[in-house]
Parts: structure tokens; sequence; C-alpha cells
């Protein structure tokens, strides 16, 4: 039986190049080593290099050299120029730089750039304490905002900065960029260019008794689970990027409780039809400057089940649609930046969710945005 003929049996094979030939005909590039390292409540590492005329930032990292590994340059170059020795625990990101990207600078050689970003982690205060920088090479540190840190970034290694850290809080694949943009899908994180906020305010200690009845309730926000275990968080876009919050808000004179403060809210801004809120505790604020400087007040913080979750609609307040996600606790404490209180307080709400309502712990996952149209809940 005669076989099929392939039509690559009839491609000429190509005549063997010498290996020197051979060799100077690949591509070649540069290959380059970073990593994404964060303080307690999110803040990105940034160092300021002395060589760099424009006078840009840098992810702690460096130029891969001859014959090394680019997981064994990140450390290398870590203890370098932090004088810390950290492990890494992912590949955040790949990216592909070309040779004539505007952002390099004029006269630069370069033949390209293929740059790997690592996670290595976040520090505590006594490491962040122990860096010690080589002053010829690098002038400072800063632990930034990420959208103060795009600022001090070029604009590509900004993007690339903010690909990888979105992986890491998303829980998503290693982002495969060129030029600074995804190569495949976008993850919702990049999509609605979420951002990570400081607010020392809001991270502070959580009360857990009743409210003292001379202290005016001014906010309600309430970490709202679906049956997963999951809880919704919406992201308001802004000329800067988007921010990401809690359902909830400002207690207005037509609320009767603080409750019914947490359900108007969660229905203008996500759509969500909430079920048996439960108070977790009060945060103090101790000037209310926010609210026009009305003196000491409690910030309620609450849990409650989401039974339903209709089509993306304008927020009556800003008069634009908020971006819905599903994250796990662990991840919406991350994303809004409240450092280890506020990791307790998303601990506190899953135990709450677990034991009054019979939730599961969330698994770790990919953080989803809700479709347009809603979601049916199970």
């Amino acid at each position: 039986m005669t076989s099929p003929v392939s039509p690559s049996d009839h491609v000429t094979p190509r005549t063997a190049l010498p290996a020197a030939q051979y060799a100077a005909s690949r591509h070649a590039a540069w290959l380059g080593a970073a990593a994404i390292i964060t303080d307690e409540v999110g803040r990105v590492l940034l160092v300021h290099p002395t060589y760099r005329k424009d006078d840009s930032w840098l992810l702690p990292g460096g130029v891969v050299e001859p014959g090394e590994h680019p997981h064994i340059t990140c450390r290398r170059e870590i203890t370098e120029e932090l004088g810390l020795d950290l492990p890494l625990s992912a590949v955040l990101a790949v990216h592909s730089f070309s040779p004539r990207h505007p952002d390099l600078q004029p006269g630069t050689p370069c033949p390209g750039e293929v740059r790997f970003v690592f996670d290595g982690g976040t520090l505590t205060p006594d490491q962040a304490e122990a860096i010690r920088l080589p002053h010829e090479e690098l002038s400072e540190y800063a632990f930034l905002e990420s959208r103060e840190a795009v600022q001090r970034l070029r604009p590509v290694d900004g993007q690339i900065m903010l690909a990888a850290y979105r992986a890491r809080l998303g829980n998503t694949a290693t982002a495969h960029l060129a030029d600074g943009r995804h190569i495949l899908d976008v993850p919702a994180l990049d999509r609605h260019d979420v951002h990570v906020r400081y607010r020392p305010l809001w991270d502070s200690p959580l009360n857990r008794g009743p409210v003292p009845g001379q202290l005016p309730v001014q906010q309600a926000w309430a970490w709202c689970f679906v049956p997963d275990g999951r809880v919704v968080l919406v992201a308001d876009p802004g000329p800067r990027g988007a921010l990401p919050m809690l359902p909830g808000g400002t207690v207005e004179s037509t609320d009767a409780t603080p409750e019914d403060t947490l359900h108007r809210e969660a229905a203008e801004e996500a759509q969500l039809t909430l079920a048996d809120p439960v108070r977790l505790g009060w945060v103090l604020d101790e000037t209310g400057e926010v609210y026009g400087g009305v003196g000491p007040n409690a910030r309620l913080r609450l849990a409650a089940r989401v039974t339903a979750i209709g089509p993306a609609a304008v927020d009556p307040a800003t008069g634009h649609p908020f971006a819905r996600l599903l994250t796990t606790p662990t991840q919406a404490a991350a994303l809004l930046g409240w450092g280890p209180p506020g990791a307790r307080q998303a601990q506190l709400a899953g135990e709450t969710a677990r034991d009054r309502w019979g939730l599961p712990t969330a698994r770790a996952a990919s953080i989803e945005e809700i479709p347009a149209e809603g979601m049916r809940l199970s």
C-alpha cells in the first residue's frame, strides 16, 4: 500500500549553512531581569540609578551576563543593589523590546531586549530597613504607589511594571508583552487600568464592638460574597487609572440605617442585590476631613451575601459605570492597599461568610470581570 504524500515531501531541503554563518543568521538580543518587590501595603520598590541622563527610575534588576540564566541574574542583582537575598516565586512577565523603540536613548546600539520580570515578594519592615545601596550606582530607593511609580519610569518600563504587578495581584498567567503591550488576551486589571492606592486611614485597626453612641457613622462598606466565596470589588475609572473599592459609601440623611446605605450604594455602584448584612466592626476616622471636617466618626465594615447581580449601569453619583471584579478576599485586601490590618479584616470576613452562610473559602483563582449583562448566581 502506497503511503500518502505530504506536500512537505516535495520541498527541496535548504543547503546546510556553515556553523559560523548559521550562528550569525540567528536573531540576537540583550537579556535583562528585574523583580517586582513590594512593602506590606503594596507599594512597589523602585531604585534611582546615577547613570541615566533622563533621571528615570528602575525596578531592581539588571543585565544578564554571558552564560547566566535570568533568574540567577535577578537574585544576583537584588543582592548587589539592595543587600538582600530574596527568593523568586514566579515569572510575572516576559517582555520583548524592539531595537527601534522610541524609549531607547539616542545613540544606544541595542539589538533589542528580552526582559524577564520575577516576583520578589513582599518585604517586612525589618527587611526594608536593611536595604543598603551601592551609591556609586544607585542614589536612592523608594516604595511607591503604582500610579506614582509609573510617573518615575520610562513609559515602556511603566507598562512592563504594571503588567507584571497586576499578574501578581490577579493571579493570572505570565504576561507576555511586546514593546509594552500585551500580545495575548488582556487581563481584567490591565483592561481597566486598575491601581493599588495605599490609604493609611482605611487600614486602621478594626474595632469589633458596637459603635459608641456618641460617634456618628459616616460610611458603610461591605465584603459582598457570591456563592463560591469570592467577593465583589468595584473600580472607579479616572484619568490616572481606576481605584478599587468595596461596595458601599457615605451615609445620607435619607438612609434610616447604615445597612440601608449599603443596599443603596451596592445597587447603584455594582448592581448588586444583598441579603443579611452583618456588622464586622468599625474604623475610627478622627477628623472627618473627607466629610468637611465633621470630627470623629465611624466607618462601618460589614459582610453580606450577594443574591443577584444585574446588568452594568451608570452610577448616578459619578455619571459612568464602574468596573466590577470578582476576587478572593485576600486578593481584594491586596488591591485595596490596606496592608496587614486589611488582610486580617479579609480573613474575618471570610470566616463570617463560612460560619453564617456556609460559603466555601474562595480558592486561589484569576481575578474575573463580571459580564456587562450581569451574572446568574446558583
